[in-house]
């Protein structure tokens, strides 16, 4: 397939980029006309690729783009999994180049060429690798397979309205694998594939005093700050060993054996990189645990946003009416996120003093997942991939989350895999993320090889 990129380069960056125009952000409503844009294109492309057929579908959310190639004498059928929709851009100001005008620039700490732009690698830029590996078997006249494509538009807020339709075209659905490319790999050094993904439950707690803002002069030591308040009560949710201290939250969590830890500690890790390349001074988190465990076969809780009265620029001497707080629980499998949800609000509320009134609102959640690493899928994953890398691939566990993928394999009955090419230094969901081209490159070369050992 290194030929059919080099041929096709120019075409390709063109076609990619036009996607990544397209500022789809499922987080807010006024990008809803961005999103069916975003599908329309998405549905020329897999037309232009050689699908027989590609559509956009209505859902109750955003829209969903389904695209299918039926092989005489198929093998087996492949269904290919990814999202159109990405992150916001903010902080604006601590971008390089406009997040929604791609270039291709250098990177400054090495030298090598990637794509800049919100997408690039989550996931516009990986779903791509799909297209035109599919294109180049096709055209080679080497595929094998069915292949199905279900592009959604809401990833990035959790995925509302995607299980109600796919249980509803299961039948359309019907497959032997889903393949995903959504995903980071472990090192630069070493490829790895995903085994399993952590859940997730995320909520917003909101506390209230009283019932106005008041003068922290004529109030202040005499009544309850909801902002000190949340933010003891937050203190608290962690303890001193870095476990969560929400009642029955471990309750399900299945401990890994020595043998199994051992496995997953085959990726190599560098520690004083790791720290360097985030410059913290020190890691933290659960005790008796590295931290390559921690953010894969652990769960956790962390603080993603809080806020409360005056924050602009020069005095407000206010003691604020209430305190908000975004609230994110990483989840393993077996744990539950609506129980875990469940749980965390009881005790929230439990554990809030009788000075102020505690609401929670639930936002998103989704189960995590595992696959076995000896199914055939991974096995030619894990084949293709070496034959790109010149390595064997290590199994992993991701630990973020696709929260829809447990509700695919539940609704459809069948695994999916998770063969993704990006990379810690594309900084995803935040300021300048981009995609290595050589990674683009790698991962539209493993797809193709991973039809051919499937």
């Amino acid at each position: 397939m290194k030929k059919y990129i080099e041929d096709n380069k120019a075409r390709f960056f063109d076609e990619l980029f036009s996607l990544l125009r397209i500022p789809s952000i499922s987080a807010r409503k006024e990008h809803r006309p961005d999103m069916y844009r975003c599908a329309e294109r998405l549905t020329e492309l897999l037309l232009e690729a050689g699908a027989d057929e590609a559509a956009v579908y209505e859902t109750t959310g955003n829209p969903v783009v389904f695209g299918r190639k039926a092989v005489k004498d198929a093998v087996g059928t492949v269904l290919v999994y990814g999202h159109y929709d990405v992150q916001p851009p903010e902080p604006l100001e601590k971008w390089r180049t406009d997040p929604f005008e791609p270039v291709i620039a250098a990177d400054p700490a090495t030298g090598e060429e990637a794509i800049y732009a919100r997408g690039a690698n989550d996931d516009k830029g990986q779903l791509f690798m799909h297209l035109k590996a599919f294109e180049y078997l096709l055209r080679s006249g080497q595929l094998r397979h069915n292949v199905k494509f279900i592009f959604e538009g809401e990833e990035e807020i959790g995925s509302p309205s995607l299980p109600a339709w796919v249980e509803e075209h299961k039948d359309l659905l019907a497959a032997d694998v889903i393949l995903v490319s959504d995903t980071t790999m472990i090192s630069e050094k070493v490829p790895s594939i995903n085994c399993g993904m952590r859940g997730l439950a995320y909520l917003e707690v909101k506390v209230t005093g009283p019932d106005k803002d008041l003068h922290s002069g004529h109030y202040g030591g005499a009544v309850a700050n909801p902002i000190q308040v949340l933010a003891e009560m937050i203190a608290s949710l962690i303890d001193a060993d870095g476990r969560v201290t929400v009642p029955g939250f471990y309750d399900k969590v299945v401990e890994l054996s020595a043998e199994d830890r051992a496995s997953l500690a085959r990726a190599p890790f560098d520690l004083e990189e790791y720290k360097r390349f985030l410059n913290i001074g020190e890691v933290r988190g659960e005790k008796g645990y590295t931290t390559m465990e921690r953010t894969g076969i652990r769960p956790c809780l962390d603080v993603c946003g809080i806020w409360g009265g005056y924050t602009g620029e020069g005095a407000k001497t206010v003691l604020p009416s209430t305190a908000h707080a975004k609230i994110s629980m990483r989840l393993v499998p077996n744990q539950s996120s609506e129980e875990i949800t469940t749980l965390f609000e009881e005790h929230i509320k439990r554990i809030a003093p009788p000075t102020v009134k505690v609401d929670v609102k639930r936002c998103e959640g989704g189960n995590g997942f595992l696959i076995p690493i000896t199914s055939k899928a991974f096995q030619a994953a894990s084949r293709a991939m070496g034959e790109v890398y010149g390595i064997e691939p290590v199994p992993s566990r991701g630990g973020g989350s696709i929260a829809i993928l447990a509700d695919m394999q539940r609704i459809l009955g069948i695994d999916p895999l998770l063969m993704g090419f990006g990379l810690e230094r594309d900084t995803i969901h935040s300021p300048n993320e981009s995609y290595l081209l050589r990674q683009l490159f790698a991962g539209m070369e493993s797809i193709a090889l991973f039809y051919k050992y499937y």
